[in-house]
């Protein structure tokens, strides 16, 4: 994930598509909605040509094997991980603005998530120890994420937003800290409130990191419409 888009796992979609195409499309997206829902290893030939009443052989005509059926459904994932939080995130001024609203929209991204799951943390349990294909396609994401993170932190430093004797991977460390224990305790255990205690954690996180007699700020201002679906996973 970098401004030039490094990491491009998926091609733009057409306007028109084949009938080919739009079946194969359509595949996709039943897939991840089984996959975030089930978890990767729940997604089977069988249940995804039940849904789309197809036979097996038609849903194996678009891919050669469940595996490589997974490794798309990822990069489905990711693209979209790119389109809802990183690329609108990076019109924001460098520095400190974009970073919160790198949070902001993470934050919101993980709102949508309470009810059908995020294929990065069901993704990371299921395939921590297992090696393979579709394992180091997550870790690329993720880690293309991450670099993204730690790009735009040190673009914070340079600009003066935060102290530039910082630990970039300390403080990457503690933004994916309240993400996680964002989607435990909204997903998991549904407590309320838990976005608003992540947005809190967050600005705390940033006040610790910020230059020495500077003023303290405000968190991150959710991104638009964030208020309302923290509400729905609370």
């Amino acid at each position: 994930m970098t401004e030039t888009s490094k990491v491009t796992t998926a091609t733009t979609r057409p306007k028109f598509l084949r009938k080919g195409e739009q079946t194969r499309a359509a595949i996709l997206e039943v897939a991840l909605e089984l996959a975030s829902r089930d978890g990767l290893e729940g997604l089977t030939i069988g249940l995804l040509a039940e849904k789309m009443k197809m036979s097996k052989s038609g849903v194996f005509a678009h891919f050669g094997s469940r595996e490589d059926l997974q490794i798309e459904v990822v990069r489905l994932y990711h693209t979209r991980f790119e389109q809802d939080v990183f690329y609108p995130s990076i019109k924001e001024v460098r520095g400190l603005p974009r970073l919160e609203a790198m949070f902001a929209r993470w934050v919101k991204q993980v709102t949508v998530e309470i009810a059908l799951g995020c294929i990065y943390i069901s993704g990371a349990v299921e395939y921590d120890d297992r090696p393979g294909a579709i394992r180091d396609h997550l870790v690329a994401m993720v880690q293309a994420w991450r670099d993204a993170l730690e790009r735009c932190i040190k673009q914070a430093m340079e600009a003066g937003h935060i102290r530039a004797d910082i630990d970039v991977g300390q403080m990457v460390y503690e933004m994916y800290g309240l993400i996680l224990a964002l989607h435990h305790d909204a997903r998991f255990l549904n407590i309320p409130g838990s976005v608003e205690r992540a947005q809190a954690s967050f600005g705390r996180l940033i006040d610790s990191y910020r230059p020495l007699g500077s003023s303290a700020k405000t968190a991150a201002t959710p991104a638009k419409n964030s208020k309302s679906a923290a509400k729905k996973a609370a």
